[in-house]
């Protein structure tokens, strides 16, 4: 969140400075006192230096102040000053508390720029510290292992800062736990943190602690929304609105959009209606201001605009888009996108200025404006307005897959019967607004779960959330995302009694353990996979667990409990007729006999395997089956029945057509004609595979040139 007020009209102009006549007004008001500390506490020798030794980590500067002070523009103001870098700009261009980076200039003290991340959500939850390192990681370009925890992604968080040179600002910590394990463990990077309060554990930090606003920044401010005339006939009232505010920037700017919505009020009268508003006695002191600015602003709206900010305290993570708001309120899009741009010009949002915009709820206004919600609005009405969102969500994801399906297929004839507001004209667009949206769209998946009032409604927007995601980004890229959604179905499942759908959500978190690297964990989801799959009488998913339980062993090299796995669920899927199963099944048989130096058991299973594929009528799968029955043979010392089988496969997967097998297996004959004393038969198949192998690049550039063509 940027509490400061920010202006995107102009170049940013260092604080204190005066602009020529007709000039752009700066982005950024006064503070100079505090940007000089900071700037000094920067210089200032540490503990450690003091002591004779070298900084381990990076220094750790603290701007602590309520919501609303400005405390997160000052630290992007000096990030951008000490980097040479817009980083005020850039965070004027984002929207809400998402991540942002500013590329550096290559020279200074951190020419490798500057990164945000915000420690705690828009109403006002802890960002888990996995979550803040991801962020961290994917502004560098760092792959983030799906699963990972904590100790695991803080750890890379410090090998990749530990060769650069930047400055990174933690933005709204809550405490030093959420700070501690990111911090740089190298003395030429910067943190910059923001916090109510200080950070007590955080060695070696003093806070830079913020009131108000000066008199004269504070009136600028003002003269910035509402223009300098209105100030000056009658610049004694403007400075008392100023004190009414608090020198509260974000009190401020609320207070400049409200003279600027109403052009014939004057300063005078809206200083006299603040004055008379009594203050809340449960809100501290500091905070008065700002609840009292924002309760005439929102009072001051329409009703039906009133009830629109109201519910907006219900959009995930704090962003919603026209539709968002049009799903909260039951009203038109187009209806919904002009009031969302109303309250911009208010300053009770924030918009990224995009072609299709989205709108961020401040994070110094979202708990007095669910507090106003649920003062204002019946419980039944908010439950209603969650649940049109939800339904909202899942329709607009069923229509970014559908788009990337091919034409005529049931999902795109689905998705003609859509309202045209809710498709896409291209996968294109779709991908694009999938992209965008990804960070309220993994958050409204979270609050949905946790909630736990609509979990029909949560486990449809996880479910199509995830084939959203597979279909645009693809498995492999979104697997971290798709690990934490498999976990929220895996909760709902459980919290519903629901076994099927735990033991689809357990193979699926199984499966991306297993791919990186977790065996044992992702053993212990496959053995719950089972059982849930027994009490839910699923064959498909008590096969597809046993199975996946021979994996893990077979990857541990227990080979012994492997093949036992692989045959309860060739058992099974011989009960069932599964003739493809049955097939694939004695392969992975035949493989860990083949490890286990069971070359009898091996050879037998590989037999099968050729059998079932031969049944199936696919000789290049038989072939490949057979080509390793011919390996057990050799190594069981039995080289003519090798070359026999081999000779076999040969034959097989040239009337499969599959160049690159032959090649192989010709190869293979070789090997063991050249074991056998016989070198001429050898050189012969060893041509034949480099004649195979050297015919197959031709016809493979014909193609492409004729595909071309």
């Amino acid at each position: 969140m940027t509490d400061q007020a920010v202006d995107t009209s102009g170049p940013a102009k260092a604080p204190g400075t005066e602009e020529p006549s007709g000039a752009a007004p700066p982005r950024f008001f006064g503070r100079e006192r505090e940007l000089k500390a900071l700037r000094a506490d920067i210089e200032r020798a540490g503990l450690d230096t003091l002591a004779g030794r070298k900084a381990p980590r990076a220094r750790v500067l603290l701007i602590a102040g309520r919501p609303g002070s400005g405390r997160s523009a000052l630290a992007e103001e000096l990030a951008g000053a000490l980097t040479g870098t817009d980083a005020a700009g850039a965070a004027a261009s984002a929207t809400g508390a998402l991540p942002w980076a500013v590329p550096g200039t290559g020279s200074g003290d951190y020419p490798d720029g500057v990164l945000r991340v915000g420690l705690t959500d828009p109403g006002g939850e802890r960002v888990p510290t996995e979550r803040s390192a991801g962020e961290i990681l994917g502004l560098l370009g760092v792959a983030v292992p799906p699963g990972a925890d904590q100790d695991e992604l803080s750890e890379m968080v410090r090998e990749a800062l530990a060769v650069r040179r930047l400055v990174l600002v933690l933005d709204d910590a809550a405490d030093a736990e959420q700070v501690d394990p990111l911090l740089p463990e190298n003395p030429d990077c910067l943190v910059l943190a923001t916090a109510t309060g200080p950070l007590t554990g955080i060695p070696d930090v003093r806070p830079c602690t913020l009131g108000g606003l000066e008199k004269g920044a504070a009136v600028r401010l003002l003269a910035r929304a509402i223009g300098q005339v209105r100030i000056t006939v009658d610049p004694r009232t403007a400075e008392a609105l100023a004190e009414e505010c608090g020198g509260q920037p974000a009190a401020l700017a609320l207070v400049g959009g409200l003279l600027a919505a109403h052009p014939m009020a004057s300063v005078a009268d809206v200083a006299g209606q603040l004055h008379e508003l009594p203050d809340s006695g449960e809100q501290p002191t500091g905070a008065r201001p700002l609840a009292r600015v924002f309760r005439l602003v929102h009072d001051s709206l329409p009703q039906a605009a009133a009830r629109i900010l109201r519910l907006l305290a219900l959009a995930p993570a704090g962003l919603a888009d026209a539709h968002t708001a049009s799903a909260l309120a039951g009203c038109s899009v187009s209806a919904a996108r002009s009031t969302l741009d109303d309250f911009v010009k208010l300053g009770l949002l924030r918009t990224d200025g995009a072609a299709h915009p989205q709108y961020a709820v401040p994070g110094c206004l979202a708990p007095m404006l669910l507090a106003l919600l649920e003062d204002r609005d019946r419980p039944g009405e908010i439950q209603l307005a969650r649940a049109r969102m939800l339904e909202r969500t899942v329709r607009r994801l069923q229509a970014c897959r559908a788009v990337t399906e091919p034409e005529g297929s049931t999902a795109r004839r689905k998705l003609a019967g859509l309202p045209r507001s809710l498709r896409f004209p291209s996968a294109e667009e779709a991908g694009a607004w999938l992209r965008v949206r990804q960070p309220a769209l993994l958050a409204s998946a979270r609050l949905a779960v946790a909630d736990g009032e609509l979990d029909t409604l949560a486990r449809r927007l996880v479910a199509a959330l995830v084939r959203a995601l597979a279909a645009h980004r693809g498995t492999e890229e979104a697997a971290p995302e798709l690990y934490g959604l498999h976990g929220l179905v895996l909760d709902v499942a459980l919290r519903r009694e629901l076994p099927r759908e735990q033991a689809a959500a357990l193979l699926n978190l199984a499966d991306l353990d297993a791919r990186t690297g977790r065996t044992r964990e992702a053993l212990t989801r496959y053995r719950a996979a089972l059982d849930a799959g027994k009490a839910a009488k699923d064959l498909y998913a008590t096969g597809r667990a046993m199975e996946s339980v021979g994996g893990a062993y077979e990857e541990l090299g227990d080979y012994h409990r492997a093949a036992d796995w692989y045959g309860r669920a060739l058992s099974q899927r011989l009960t069932q007729g599964e003739r493809a199963d049955e097939a694939r099944l004695y392969g992975r048989l035949g493989a860990v006999h083949t490890y286990a130096g069971r070359y009898g058991e091996a050879l037998r299973n590989w037999r099968a395997a050729a059998s079932g594929h031969r049944r199936l009528g696919d000789p290049a799968a038989q072939a490949r089956a057979l080509s390793e029955a011919a390996r057990v043979q050799e190594y069981a010392g039995r080289p003519h029945d090798s070359l026999q089988t081999c000779r076999e496969a040969v034959e097989l997967a040239r009337r499969a057509g599959d160049v690159r097998l032959q090649a192989a297996l010709q190869l293979r004959l070789a090997d063991t004609l050249d074991r056998l004393g016989d070198p001429a038969a050898a050189g012969l198949h060893r041509g034949a595979a480099d004649r195979l192998l050297g015919e197959e690049a031709p016809a493979y550039e014909i193609r492409s040139a004729s595909t071309e063509k």
